[in-house]
Protein backbone atom coordinates (compact mmCIF):
# COMPACT_ATOMS: atom_id res chain seq x y z
CA UNK A 1 0.00 0.00 0.00
CA UNK A 2 3.08 2.51 1.21
CA UNK A 3 4.52 1.54 -2.67
CA UNK A 4 1.09 2.17 -4.35
CA UNK A 5 0.30 6.31 -2.53
CA UNK A 6 4.00 6.89 -3.37
CA UNK A 7 3.71 5.76 -6.91
CA UNK A 8 0.38 7.71 -6.99
CA UNK A 9 1.66 10.99 -5.09
CA UNK A 10 4.34 10.94 -8.04
CA UNK A 11 2.00 10.68 -10.60
CA UNK A 12 -0.13 13.54 -9.27
CA UNK A 13 3.15 15.48 -8.93
CA UNK A 14 4.06 14.94 -13.08
CA UNK A 15 0.60 16.03 -13.26
CA UNK A 16 0.75 19.42 -10.96
CA UNK A 17 4.12 19.63 -13.22
CA UNK A 18 2.23 18.98 -16.44
CA UNK A 19 -0.04 21.77 -15.56
CA UNK A 20 2.24 24.32 -14.39
CA UNK A 21 4.35 23.77 -17.82
CA UNK A 22 1.16 24.32 -19.56
CA UNK A 23 0.86 20.20 -21.14
CA UNK A 24 -2.30 17.91 -20.76
CA UNK A 25 -1.33 14.43 -21.40
CA UNK A 26 -1.79 14.66 -25.24
CA UNK A 27 0.75 18.16 -25.29
CA UNK A 28 3.96 16.58 -23.72
CA UNK A 29 6.76 16.62 -25.66
CA UNK A 30 7.84 14.39 -27.82
CA UNK A 31 10.73 12.19 -26.62
CA UNK A 32 14.26 12.74 -27.18
CA UNK A 33 14.27 9.10 -28.88
CA UNK A 34 11.65 9.90 -30.99
CA UNK A 35 12.96 10.03 -34.47
CA UNK A 36 12.30 12.84 -37.05
CA UNK A 37 10.26 11.14 -39.54
CA UNK A 38 8.82 14.08 -41.13
CA UNK A 39 9.15 18.03 -41.95
CA UNK A 40 7.69 21.43 -40.87
CA UNK A 41 8.01 24.29 -42.72
CA UNK A 42 7.28 27.93 -41.54
CA UNK A 43 6.73 30.70 -44.25
CA UNK A 44 5.09 33.50 -45.77
CA UNK A 45 3.93 34.11 -49.30
CA UNK A 46 4.31 37.75 -49.83
CA UNK A 47 2.93 41.30 -50.35
CA UNK A 48 -0.77 40.14 -49.98
CA UNK A 49 -3.77 40.92 -48.22
CA UNK A 50 -2.74 38.22 -45.60
CA UNK A 51 0.06 36.83 -47.06
CA UNK A 52 2.66 38.53 -44.68
CA UNK A 53 1.72 36.48 -42.07
CA UNK A 54 2.55 32.73 -40.80
CA UNK A 55 1.91 29.37 -42.87
CA UNK A 56 2.28 26.01 -42.09
CA UNK A 57 3.61 22.95 -44.74
CA UNK A 58 4.64 19.43 -43.62
CA UNK A 59 6.40 17.05 -45.94
CA UNK A 60 7.33 13.44 -44.85
CA UNK A 61 10.46 13.63 -47.62
CA UNK A 62 11.64 17.25 -46.89
CA UNK A 63 10.79 18.30 -50.63
CA UNK A 64 7.03 17.91 -51.20
CA UNK A 65 5.25 19.69 -49.41
CA UNK A 66 1.43 20.01 -48.08
CA UNK A 67 0.03 23.53 -47.20
CA UNK A 68 -1.79 23.34 -43.77
CA UNK A 69 -5.31 25.17 -42.98
CA UNK A 70 -6.32 25.32 -46.50
CA UNK A 71 -3.12 27.70 -47.19
CA UNK A 72 -4.25 29.84 -44.81
CA UNK A 73 -2.27 31.34 -42.10
CA UNK A 74 -2.01 29.59 -39.13
CA UNK A 75 -0.84 32.55 -36.71
CA UNK A 76 -1.59 36.31 -37.36
CA UNK A 77 0.21 39.06 -35.64
CA UNK A 78 -2.09 41.84 -33.85
CA UNK A 79 1.05 43.80 -32.44
CA UNK A 80 3.57 46.22 -34.17
CA UNK A 81 2.99 46.49 -37.65
CA UNK A 82 0.12 43.81 -38.18
CA UNK A 83 2.63 41.46 -40.85
CA UNK A 84 5.30 39.02 -40.13
CA UNK A 85 7.83 38.12 -42.75
CA UNK A 86 10.76 35.35 -42.05
CA UNK A 87 9.79 33.19 -39.67
CA UNK A 88 12.19 30.92 -37.94
CA UNK A 89 11.18 28.11 -36.00
CA UNK A 90 13.99 27.26 -32.90
CA UNK A 91 13.46 23.87 -30.90
CA UNK A 92 15.03 23.86 -27.36
CA UNK A 93 18.35 21.48 -26.74
CA UNK A 94 15.90 18.81 -24.53
CA UNK A 95 12.55 19.13 -27.37
CA UNK A 96 10.51 20.48 -25.14
CA UNK A 97 9.46 23.92 -26.35
CA UNK A 98 9.79 25.74 -29.73
CA UNK A 99 9.94 29.61 -30.17
CA UNK A 100 8.89 31.03 -33.64
CA UNK A 101 10.48 34.74 -33.96
CA UNK A 102 9.81 36.85 -37.13
CA UNK A 103 10.59 40.34 -38.76
CA UNK A 104 7.73 42.43 -37.45
CA UNK A 105 6.92 44.02 -41.11
CA UNK A 106 3.96 44.66 -43.59
CA UNK A 107 4.85 45.88 -46.91
CA UNK A 108 1.16 45.50 -47.66
CA UNK A 109 -0.11 48.32 -45.77
CA UNK A 110 1.66 50.31 -48.74
CA UNK A 111 3.96 52.10 -46.78
CA UNK A 112 6.89 51.32 -48.97
CA UNK A 113 10.51 49.59 -48.59
CA UNK A 114 12.67 52.86 -48.16
CA UNK A 115 10.39 54.20 -45.04
CA UNK A 116 10.23 49.84 -43.91
CA UNK A 117 14.38 49.93 -44.31
CA UNK A 118 15.21 53.32 -42.94
CA UNK A 119 11.91 53.77 -40.39
CA UNK A 120 10.71 50.95 -39.69
CA UNK A 121 10.41 48.25 -36.64
CA UNK A 122 13.27 47.65 -34.39
CA UNK A 123 11.27 44.82 -32.63
CA UNK A 124 10.96 41.05 -33.51
CA UNK A 125 7.34 39.25 -33.13
CA UNK A 126 7.77 36.25 -30.79
CA UNK A 127 5.30 33.24 -30.11
CA UNK A 128 6.01 30.29 -27.91
CA UNK A 129 4.80 26.79 -27.96
CA UNK A 130 5.29 22.75 -26.40
CA UNK A 131 3.96 21.06 -29.42
CA UNK A 132 3.81 23.28 -32.21
CA UNK A 133 0.24 23.12 -32.31
CA UNK A 134 -0.88 25.33 -29.55
CA UNK A 135 0.87 28.78 -29.20
CA UNK A 136 0.92 31.64 -26.84
CA UNK A 137 -0.45 35.04 -27.95
CA UNK A 138 2.39 36.95 -30.09
CA UNK A 139 4.85 39.76 -28.31
CA UNK A 140 7.30 42.24 -29.77
CA UNK A 141 10.67 42.56 -28.47
CA UNK A 142 12.81 45.50 -29.24
CA UNK A 143 15.80 43.89 -30.33
CA UNK A 144 17.73 46.94 -32.13
CA UNK A 145 16.03 49.49 -30.06
CA UNK A 146 19.21 50.60 -28.77
CA UNK A 147 21.28 50.26 -31.91
CA UNK A 148 22.21 53.92 -33.36
CA UNK A 149 19.41 55.43 -35.77
CA UNK A 150 18.77 51.77 -36.47
CA UNK A 151 16.30 51.70 -39.08
CA UNK A 152 14.71 48.08 -38.71
CA UNK A 153 15.36 44.65 -37.66
CA UNK A 154 15.04 42.06 -40.12
CA UNK A 155 15.05 38.08 -40.62
CA UNK A 156 15.28 37.24 -37.46
CA UNK A 157 17.44 33.76 -36.45
CA UNK A 158 18.59 32.10 -33.54
CA UNK A 159 20.44 28.93 -32.27
CA UNK A 160 21.31 27.36 -29.23
CA UNK A 161 24.90 28.13 -27.80
CA UNK A 162 25.89 24.35 -25.38
CA UNK A 163 29.10 26.83 -24.15
CA UNK A 164 26.89 29.41 -22.28
CA UNK A 165 23.49 27.07 -22.06
CA UNK A 166 21.65 30.01 -23.81
CA UNK A 167 20.56 31.16 -27.36
CA UNK A 168 22.28 33.33 -29.69
CA UNK A 169 19.48 35.49 -31.66
CA UNK A 170 20.49 37.37 -35.00
CA UNK A 171 19.21 39.38 -37.50
CA UNK A 172 19.67 41.81 -39.81
CA UNK A 173 19.79 46.15 -38.84
CA UNK A 174 19.66 48.97 -41.58
CA UNK A 175 21.97 51.70 -39.55
CA UNK A 176 24.76 54.05 -39.76
CA UNK A 177 28.11 52.76 -38.68
CA UNK A 178 31.94 54.08 -39.01
CA UNK A 179 30.50 56.31 -41.92
CA UNK A 180 28.52 53.62 -43.70
CA UNK A 181 24.93 53.19 -43.88
CA UNK A 182 23.78 49.57 -45.07
CA UNK A 183 22.54 46.36 -43.54
CA UNK A 184 25.00 44.59 -41.16
CA UNK A 185 23.97 41.23 -38.69
CA UNK A 186 24.06 41.88 -34.88
CA UNK A 187 23.21 39.65 -32.25
CA UNK A 188 21.86 39.30 -28.91
CA UNK A 189 21.61 36.66 -26.20
CA UNK A 190 18.46 35.20 -24.17
CA UNK A 191 17.31 32.18 -22.02
CA UNK A 192 13.64 32.72 -22.49
CA UNK A 193 12.89 35.04 -25.87
CA UNK A 194 11.61 37.65 -23.09
CA UNK A 195 15.02 39.27 -22.16
CA UNK A 196 17.82 40.07 -24.11
CA UNK A 197 21.41 41.59 -23.84
CA UNK A 198 22.38 44.46 -25.46
CA UNK A 199 22.77 44.00 -29.39
CA UNK A 200 25.99 43.57 -30.28
CA UNK A 201 27.71 43.99 -34.03
CA UNK A 202 27.84 40.20 -35.57
CA UNK A 203 28.36 40.12 -39.22
CA UNK A 204 29.83 43.33 -41.20
CA UNK A 205 31.33 43.03 -44.74
CA UNK A 206 33.62 45.48 -46.13
CA UNK A 207 33.20 48.84 -47.70
CA UNK A 208 29.64 49.61 -48.60
CA UNK A 209 28.17 45.72 -48.52
CA UNK A 210 25.35 44.83 -47.19
CA UNK A 211 24.29 41.73 -45.44
CA UNK A 212 21.22 40.24 -45.05
CA UNK A 213 18.81 36.72 -44.50
CA UNK A 214 21.94 35.12 -42.50
CA UNK A 215 21.06 31.50 -41.19
CA UNK A 216 23.52 29.03 -38.91
CA UNK A 217 22.88 24.98 -39.19
CA UNK A 218 25.21 23.02 -36.67
CA UNK A 219 26.55 19.84 -38.55
CA UNK A 220 26.95 16.81 -35.99
CA UNK A 221 30.59 15.19 -36.73
CA UNK A 222 31.63 18.19 -38.14
CA UNK A 223 31.10 16.94 -41.98
CA UNK A 224 33.24 19.12 -44.19
CA UNK A 225 35.50 19.89 -41.19
CA UNK A 226 33.09 22.86 -39.72
CA UNK A 227 30.81 22.28 -36.70
CA UNK A 228 28.62 25.03 -37.96
CA UNK A 229 27.70 26.27 -41.85
CA UNK A 230 25.69 29.29 -42.48
CA UNK A 231 24.83 30.86 -45.35
CA UNK A 232 24.17 34.48 -45.96
CA UNK A 233 22.74 37.22 -48.67
CA UNK A 234 25.47 39.34 -49.27
CA UNK A 235 25.55 40.28 -53.29
CA UNK A 236 25.33 36.33 -53.54
CA UNK A 237 24.01 33.64 -51.45
CA UNK A 238 28.12 33.00 -49.38
CA UNK A 239 28.48 29.83 -47.32
CA UNK A 240 30.78 30.05 -44.85
CA UNK A 241 32.24 27.56 -41.80
CA UNK A 242 33.23 27.82 -38.68
CA UNK A 243 34.03 25.49 -35.12
CA UNK A 244 32.73 28.13 -33.39
CA UNK A 245 29.44 30.15 -33.24
CA UNK A 246 30.58 33.78 -33.01
CA UNK A 247 34.10 33.98 -34.47
CA UNK A 248 36.41 31.87 -36.66
CA UNK A 249 34.30 31.96 -39.96
CA UNK A 250 36.06 31.11 -43.10
CA UNK A 251 34.16 31.52 -46.29
CA UNK A 252 33.68 28.55 -48.26
CA UNK A 253 32.62 29.78 -51.31
CA UNK A 254 28.45 30.56 -53.37
CA UNK A 255 26.23 29.12 -55.69
CA UNK A 256 26.71 31.89 -58.41
CA UNK A 257 28.21 28.86 -60.53
CA UNK A 258 24.72 27.35 -60.38
CA UNK A 259 23.58 30.79 -61.77
CA UNK A 260 22.12 32.38 -58.58
CA UNK A 261 23.14 35.33 -56.94
CA UNK A 262 21.93 37.38 -54.76
CA UNK A 263 20.43 39.38 -57.74
CA UNK A 264 17.98 36.42 -57.89
CA UNK A 265 17.76 34.07 -55.07
CA UNK A 266 17.33 35.20 -50.85
CA UNK A 267 16.56 33.98 -47.53
CA UNK A 268 18.39 30.68 -47.61
CA UNK A 269 17.51 28.01 -45.59
CA UNK A 270 19.58 25.61 -44.14
CA UNK A 271 18.64 21.88 -42.99
CA UNK A 272 19.49 17.90 -42.59
CA UNK A 273 17.51 15.68 -43.82
CA UNK A 274 16.14 13.10 -41.59
CA UNK A 275 18.21 9.90 -40.85
CA UNK A 276 20.92 10.73 -43.21
CA UNK A 277 24.09 13.08 -44.26
CA UNK A 278 22.33 14.89 -46.46
CA UNK A 279 21.73 18.73 -46.11
CA UNK A 280 19.39 21.24 -47.76
CA UNK A 281 19.91 25.40 -48.72
CA UNK A 282 16.84 26.16 -49.56
CA UNK A 283 17.01 29.53 -52.09
CA UNK A 284 13.64 31.95 -52.30
CA UNK A 285 13.40 32.91 -56.29
CA UNK A 286 12.02 36.39 -55.52
CA UNK A 287 13.08 37.90 -58.33
CA UNK A 288 10.93 35.49 -60.20
CA UNK A 289 8.69 35.40 -57.93
CA UNK A 290 8.53 31.59 -57.71
CA UNK A 291 9.01 31.22 -54.12
CA UNK A 292 11.67 28.41 -52.76
CA UNK A 293 14.02 26.34 -54.91
CA UNK A 294 15.86 23.17 -53.39
CA UNK A 295 19.72 22.43 -53.24
CA UNK A 296 21.27 19.16 -52.04
CA UNK A 297 24.19 18.44 -50.98
CA UNK A 298 26.64 15.52 -48.88
CA UNK A 299 29.16 18.10 -47.65
CA UNK A 300 27.40 21.38 -47.30
CA UNK A 301 31.11 22.59 -46.03
CA UNK A 302 31.93 22.65 -50.28
CA UNK A 303 29.57 24.52 -52.06
CA UNK A 304 30.54 23.17 -55.74
CA UNK A 305 29.14 20.42 -55.06
CA UNK A 306 25.74 21.60 -54.49
CA UNK A 307 23.08 20.07 -56.42
CA UNK A 308 19.61 21.92 -57.93
CA UNK A 309 16.90 19.84 -58.14
CA UNK A 310 14.90 19.45 -60.76
CA UNK A 311 11.47 20.78 -61.13
CA UNK A 312 9.83 17.00 -60.72
CA UNK A 313 11.73 16.57 -57.62
CA UNK A 314 9.98 19.04 -55.67
CA UNK A 315 6.90 20.33 -54.86
CA UNK A 316 5.96 23.61 -53.00
CA UNK A 317 2.10 22.99 -52.11
CA UNK A 318 -0.20 24.85 -53.23
CA UNK A 319 1.18 28.50 -51.39
CA UNK A 320 4.12 30.21 -53.00
CA UNK A 321 6.69 29.80 -49.99
CA UNK A 322 8.82 32.36 -49.04
CA UNK A 323 11.56 33.40 -46.45
CA UNK A 324 11.33 30.84 -43.92
CA UNK A 325 12.63 27.68 -42.01
CA UNK A 326 12.72 24.18 -41.68
CA UNK A 327 12.79 21.44 -38.87
CA UNK A 328 12.53 17.87 -38.67
CA UNK A 329 9.64 16.74 -36.73
CA UNK A 330 7.92 12.73 -35.28
CA UNK A 331 5.41 10.97 -36.44
CA UNK A 332 2.99 12.29 -33.93
CA UNK A 333 4.09 15.77 -34.44
CA UNK A 334 2.97 15.39 -38.02
CA UNK A 335 -0.30 13.97 -36.84
CA UNK A 336 -1.15 16.44 -34.38
CA UNK A 337 -0.20 19.18 -36.64
CA UNK A 338 -2.53 18.01 -39.53
CA UNK A 339 -5.13 17.56 -36.73
CA UNK A 340 -4.95 20.98 -35.81
CA UNK A 341 -5.10 22.68 -39.15
CA UNK A 342 -5.71 20.07 -41.70
CA UNK A 343 -4.17 19.21 -44.70
CA UNK A 344 -4.41 21.05 -48.66
CA UNK A 345 -7.01 23.30 -50.32
CA UNK A 346 -7.34 20.18 -52.37
CA UNK A 347 -9.40 18.38 -49.20
CA UNK A 348 -12.92 17.68 -48.76
CA UNK A 349 -15.59 19.77 -48.90
CA UNK A 350 -18.95 19.56 -47.30
CA UNK A 351 -22.67 21.28 -48.32
CA UNK A 352 -25.23 22.64 -45.99
CA UNK A 353 -28.48 21.60 -46.07
CA UNK A 354 -31.79 23.52 -44.98
CA UNK A 355 -33.07 21.18 -42.13
CA UNK A 356 -36.82 22.29 -43.35
CA UNK A 357 -36.21 22.26 -46.98
CA UNK A 358 -34.71 19.03 -47.18
CA UNK A 359 -34.08 19.41 -51.20
CA UNK A 360 -32.13 23.11 -50.88
CA UNK A 361 -28.24 23.70 -49.90
CA UNK A 362 -26.72 26.79 -48.98
CA UNK A 363 -24.83 28.21 -51.98
CA UNK A 364 -23.63 31.31 -53.46
CA UNK A 365 -24.91 33.00 -56.39
CA UNK A 366 -22.85 36.41 -58.02
CA UNK A 367 -21.58 36.49 -54.63
CA UNK A 368 -24.85 36.69 -52.51
CA UNK A 369 -25.22 33.56 -50.75
CA UNK A 370 -29.28 31.76 -50.68
CA UNK A 371 -30.82 28.26 -50.12
CA UNK A 372 -31.37 26.40 -53.77
CA UNK A 373 -32.02 23.05 -55.13
CA UNK A 374 -30.37 21.70 -57.81
CA UNK A 375 -27.61 24.24 -57.76
CA UNK A 376 -25.64 24.52 -60.53
CA UNK A 377 -22.64 24.26 -60.63
CA UNK A 378 -22.21 21.91 -57.60
CA UNK A 379 -19.15 23.61 -56.09
CA UNK A 380 -21.11 26.63 -55.74
CA UNK A 381 -22.70 24.58 -52.59
CA UNK A 382 -19.79 23.13 -51.43
CA UNK A 383 -17.53 24.68 -48.62
CA UNK A 384 -14.64 23.97 -46.38
CA UNK A 385 -15.26 23.96 -43.22
CA UNK A 386 -12.17 25.23 -42.08
CA UNK A 387 -10.67 26.35 -38.09
CA UNK A 388 -12.52 29.89 -37.16
CA UNK A 389 -10.72 32.81 -38.73
CA UNK A 390 -10.89 34.53 -35.49
CA UNK A 391 -11.07 31.43 -33.49
CA UNK A 392 -9.71 28.39 -34.19
CA UNK A 393 -11.99 26.31 -31.68
CA UNK A 394 -15.40 27.64 -34.11
CA UNK A 395 -15.48 27.19 -37.88
CA UNK A 396 -15.45 29.46 -40.98
CA UNK A 397 -16.53 28.64 -44.35
CA UNK A 398 -14.43 28.63 -47.19
CA UNK A 399 -15.73 28.24 -51.08
CA UNK A 400 -14.37 25.54 -52.64
CA UNK A 401 -14.39 26.90 -56.12
CA UNK A 402 -12.98 30.45 -54.79
CA UNK A 403 -10.36 29.34 -52.28
CA UNK A 404 -9.96 32.89 -50.00
CA UNK A 405 -13.27 33.90 -50.12
CA UNK A 406 -15.72 33.07 -47.44
CA UNK A 407 -19.39 33.73 -45.82
CA UNK A 408 -18.88 37.20 -44.42
CA UNK A 409 -22.13 38.84 -42.94
CA UNK A 410 -22.60 42.37 -43.20
CA UNK A 411 -25.18 44.40 -42.14
CA UNK A 412 -26.70 41.35 -40.95
CA UNK A 413 -27.15 39.92 -44.40
CA UNK A 414 -24.44 37.60 -46.26
CA UNK A 415 -22.40 37.65 -49.21
CA UNK A 416 -19.24 35.65 -50.45
CA UNK A 417 -16.26 37.84 -49.66
CA UNK A 418 -12.13 37.68 -50.37
CA UNK A 419 -10.52 37.59 -47.24
CA UNK A 420 -8.83 40.65 -46.74
CA UNK A 421 -6.67 40.06 -43.76
CA UNK A 422 -8.22 42.42 -41.29
CA UNK A 423 -9.95 41.46 -37.87
CA UNK A 424 -13.33 42.59 -38.88
CA UNK A 425 -13.67 40.46 -41.78
CA UNK A 426 -12.26 37.58 -39.21
CA UNK A 427 -14.85 38.16 -36.38
CA UNK A 428 -17.73 38.11 -39.53
CA UNK A 429 -16.40 35.03 -41.16
CA UNK A 430 -16.36 33.07 -37.56
CA UNK A 431 -19.22 31.24 -36.44
CA UNK A 432 -19.32 28.91 -33.41
CA UNK A 433 -21.11 24.95 -34.75
CA UNK A 434 -23.76 24.72 -31.89
CA UNK A 435 -26.51 21.63 -31.66
CA UNK A 436 -29.35 22.34 -34.46
CA UNK A 437 -31.91 24.61 -32.71
CA UNK A 438 -34.75 22.99 -34.33
CA UNK A 439 -33.04 19.40 -33.94
CA UNK A 440 -29.82 18.71 -31.61
CA UNK A 441 -28.43 15.74 -34.48
CA UNK A 442 -28.05 18.54 -36.91
CA UNK A 443 -26.34 21.43 -36.17
CA UNK A 444 -26.99 25.66 -36.21
CA UNK A 445 -23.98 28.52 -36.14
CA UNK A 446 -23.77 31.25 -33.99
CA UNK A 447 -22.47 34.74 -34.57
CA UNK A 448 -18.89 34.98 -33.38
CA UNK A 449 -19.66 38.99 -32.65
CA UNK A 450 -22.68 38.85 -32.79
CA UNK A 451 -23.45 35.63 -30.19
CA UNK A 452 -27.54 36.45 -29.88
CA UNK A 453 -27.94 36.27 -33.76
CA UNK A 454 -27.71 32.68 -35.41
CA UNK A 455 -27.39 32.16 -39.53
CA UNK A 456 -30.99 31.43 -40.91
CA UNK A 457 -32.91 31.39 -44.34
CA UNK A 458 -35.65 34.04 -45.00
CA UNK A 459 -37.46 33.82 -48.17
CA UNK A 460 -34.46 31.32 -49.28
CA UNK A 461 -31.71 34.23 -48.37
CA UNK A 462 -29.36 33.91 -45.70
CA UNK A 463 -29.64 36.32 -42.65
CA UNK A 464 -28.03 36.56 -39.55
CA UNK A 465 -30.87 36.65 -37.12
CA UNK A 466 -31.77 36.87 -33.60
CA UNK A 467 -33.92 33.30 -33.28
CA UNK A 468 -37.13 34.11 -30.85
CA UNK A 469 -40.05 31.40 -33.02
CA UNK A 470 -40.32 27.99 -33.69
CA UNK A 471 -40.10 28.71 -37.90
CA UNK A 472 -36.62 30.67 -36.73
CA UNK A 473 -35.14 27.71 -35.04
CA UNK A 474 -35.88 25.36 -38.21
CA UNK A 475 -35.16 28.22 -40.48
CA UNK A 476 -31.53 28.35 -38.52
CA UNK A 477 -30.89 24.65 -38.69
CA UNK A 478 -28.72 22.86 -40.86
CA UNK A 479 -27.79 19.40 -41.84
CA UNK A 480 -23.69 19.11 -42.70
CA UNK A 481 -23.07 16.78 -45.53
CA UNK A 482 -20.77 15.26 -48.13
Amino acid sequence: MTSILRRTGLIGLVGVLLVALGLTAFERPAKAADPYTAYLMAHFTGESANGEQIYFATSTDGLRWTDLNSSLPVLTSSLGELGVRDPAIVRSPSGDRFYLIATDLRIASGKGWSVAQHDGSTSLVVWESTNLVTWSAPRLVNVAGGIADAGCAWAPEAIYDPATGDYIVYWATISPRNGVDKARVYYSRTRDFRTFSAAQIYIDRPGSQGIIDTQIIEIPGSVGGYRYIRASGDGQISVEGSNQILTGWTRLGDISHLGYTGAQVEGPILHQYNGRDEWGLWVDQYAAGRGYLPLTTTNPANPSVYRVRGTSEYALGASRKRHGSIIGITQAQLTALQARWGGPASAGTQRLQSANFADRYVRHSNFDVRIDPNVSPLADSQWRLVPGLADSSAVSFESSNFPGWYLRHSNYDFVLAKYDGSAAFRSDATFRRVAGLSDASAASFQSYNFPDRYIRHSNYLLRLDQITTATGRADATFRVTS
